[in-house]
């Protein structure tokens, strides 16, 4: 019981540490009117990836007979900080910089905005449940979402 304290304890204090030293990093916000849509969306799903080896990676260590905790703890701190840049990608650069707020007197363009900060929203919502979880539907979710929202972003011939 002892060892399981220590170790829950260091995990707890290496994670405060290291989450205490990020600062939030976004494209500028004056506008400079440089904007890489594309790049994000490669981006977004690559943390996808990324989280899902992570969740691979710990359901596999938490099997073995003797976990390295070591290991284990590097894979849930990864899996939490790509949870997170998702998280800021979403945030930051598509709903304060890229979703333009419209008029409900233009239905059409009223209705596409509207599905695309639904799709923001589930695309946060479920980076934040992967935090939570190893569940790897969490993933299949993901990519749905992130798929939904680049043909509402940029149209179907996208």
């Amino acid at each position: 019981m002892k060892k399981i304290t220590k170790i829950f304890s260091a995990v707890l204090i290496t994670g405060i540490i290291t989450l205490s030293g990020f600062q939030a990093k976004a494209h500028c916000e004056i506008p400079c009117g440089i904007y890489g849509d594309s790049v994000r969306i490669a981006l977004l799903y690559e943390h996808i990836e990324t989280i899902e080896k992570s969740m691979n990676q710990i359901n596999e260590l938490s099997k073995s007979e003797n976990p390295d905790y070591n290991q284990l703890v590097r894979w849930v701190m990864n899996k939490e900080e790509h949870a997170k840049e998702m998280q800021e990608i979403v945030s930051q650069y598509f709903l304060h910089q890229r979703v333009k707020i419209t008029s409900s007197a233009d239905e059409a363009a009223y209705r596409k905005y509207v599905k695309q900060l639904e799709l923001l929203h589930h695309l946060s919502v479920f980076a934040m449940k992967s935090k939570q979880s190893t569940d790897l539907s969490i993933i299949d979710t993901l990519r749905e979402k992130l798929h939904l929202f680049e043909h509402a972003y940029f149209g179907d011939d996208h």
